[in-house]
């Protein structure tokens, strides 16, 4: 059967395979940064319905849009104001869901599900951002390499979308074989033990505190980590350069610059970016000149520091949060991901280290990984959530647990949550909770709440139940006083998250 989506896709996969990854990040300038951008709103105002619609709701002429300037007048879209307004096969072009082949699954701050429409071609683009980790950080082209793919799998968007990257890359030629346990800790350890003497080097692509407890376990199992050469792929988290340097040295990692590397994704677009050799140093470098970081990205906090390629994701930035424009099975046009963050020019990146006295380009050694790409930083959502293990955990899911009877007579209702680390940088979701006046809370109560969190996160959350360990799962509950200073101060608009 002849169809012209086959064509497109057959020239979409030739292209893939036979264009040299120096090719597709060599340097573009700004005008073609701004072309390909116009062209894409152009073509998604002519072919998505659901996007014509809502221009036509903000009384945009889409023919008026003829400069950058005047895209970047254009109206914000987000979940709330334009995907949760349309049928989702108005959200793809011509209004035919049937051109995109797979739909994958992120959980909403209720439970609720948000799905994701996409094609092959989609994946080609992001399947490019393995490309630079695996051929610039981990040399797959020259070794025979086991990629272990411990996202979760089913129909959320990690674990399918990654083995799916891999297994293009493999179809280009790299010398890499797949294998998918999924999340499940005595799989990948199994896999490890049976595979790995097999090949060169072993990749694990996981959330890293997932990947931790994969690591810490094998360790008590007495696995040689050291001897497999393993190297990782993380996303979903921000981690700091000493959780980095902890357990790059349990796999005896000779170069942590090279032997690990994280992406930037949403559900929403697949990966915006990636850690390079270059990005790593640079971030490692900061960690250690917190005044230099300070000065670079105006907090005290160490944020998540990727490059990406313009020409595939343009971004812009809008009160100290994210917007992205780019092509998917659901195009997304100034699109706000309520990431908090900013970007940074490449040439601009170089010329404040320089004046640090740092030059990262040297101390790489020349070695590969550095292309002049901008960079962006992202500090995680802007609204009220925590991640976990890749899981958002939203407020609403908390409610429910501290609702039920009797654990309602006990408490205010509010309560903070964050994920902290112990001294072995072990992860755990910790919830402040405002006990009710006159209450002093005890171990059997704290222990119910925790019970009950519990319990309604699993119920409510399909990300936490699927992607969260379950000896990660049991919040851990600290019961304060009404009107506690430090969490619940009185007369000030509560946040139900810290960092």
């Amino acid at each position: 059967m002849h169809h012209p989506r086959s064509q497109h896709i057959l020239e979409a996969f030739q292209a893939f395979l036979t264009t040299p990854l120096a090719a597709k990040l060599q340097p573009h300038s700004q005008a073609n940064w701004e072309k390909s951008i116009l062209d894409l709103f152009d073509q998604t105002a002519a072919m998505v319905p659901a996007y014509a619609a809502f221009l036509c709701t903000q009384g945009i002429d889409p023919a008026a849009v003829q400069t950058i300037a005047d895209f970047q007048r254009l109206p914000l879209t987000t979940k709330d104001n334009y995907l949760r307004q349309y049928p989702l096969a108005q959200l793809c072009r011509q209004g035919q869901l049937e051109d995109c082949d797979m739909i994958a699954i992120s959980s909403g701050s209720t439970g609720q599900p948000s799905f994701w429409a996409r094609s092959l071609t989609d994946e080609f683009q992001i399947a490019t951002r393995f490309e630079q980790i695996f051929h610039d950080s981990f040399q797959v082209d020259q070794r025979q390499t086991l990629a272990i793919v411990c996202f979760a799998l089913g129909t959320w968007v990690g674990g399918m979308y990654t083995a799916n990257c891999c297994r293009h890359l493999a179809s280009k030629g790299y010398p890499l074989t797949l294998i998918t346990p999924g999340n499940n800790k005595s799989e990948i350890l199994r896999v490890v033990q049976a595979l790995a003497p097999q090949f060169e080097q072993v990749v694990l692509l996981g959330y890293p505190p997932f990947l931790k407890d994969v690591i810490d376990s094998g360790l008590a199992k007495g696995v040689d980590w050291q001897a497999y050469q393993v190297k990782l792929v993380m996303a979903g988290e921000v981690f700091s350069e000493a959780w980095r340097s902890l357990v790059g040295g349990r796999l005896g990692s000779m170069n942590f610059c090279y032997d690990s590397a994280s992406l930037y994704g949403t559900a929403d677009a697949g990966v915006l970016g990636n850690e390079t050799p270059l990005s790593i140093c640079i971030r490692r470098w900061l960690a250690d000149h917190p005044d230099a970081a300070r000065s670079l990205f105006g907090e005290s906090r160490l944020p998540t520091l990727v490059q990406y390629d313009p020409s595939s994701r343009f971004f812009e930035v809008q009160d100290g949060t994210l917007l992205f424009s780019g092509d998917n099975g659901i195009p997304l046009i100034r699109y706000h991901i309520s990431d908090n963050g900013g970007l940074i020019a490449y040439s601009q990146m170089l010329q404040f280290l320089q004046e640090w006295g740092f030059d990262p380009i040297k101390a790489l050694q020349g070695k590969r990984g550095v292309y002049p790409l901008p960079f962006v930083y992202v500090f995680g959502r802007s609204h009220f959530t925590v991640s976990y293990f890749g899981a958002n955990v939203y407020p609403e899911n908390v409610t429910v647990g501290l609702e039920q009877a009797p654990i309602c007579e006990w408490v205010t209702g509010k309560f903070v949550m964050q994920v902290t680390d112990d001294a072995d940088q072990n992860k755990t979701l910790a919830i402040a909770v405002e006990l009710a006046p006159g209450v002093i809370g005890s171990e059997e109560q704290r222990n119910a709440i925790a019970t009950a969190i519990h319990q309604h996160l699993r119920r409510l959350n399909s990300e936490f139940a699927n992607y969260v360990p379950e000896a990660y799962q049991t919040p851990h509950i600290i019961l304060h006083p009404t009107g506690d200073p430090d969490y619940f101060p009185v007369g000030v608009k509560h946040r139900y998250t810290r960092s």
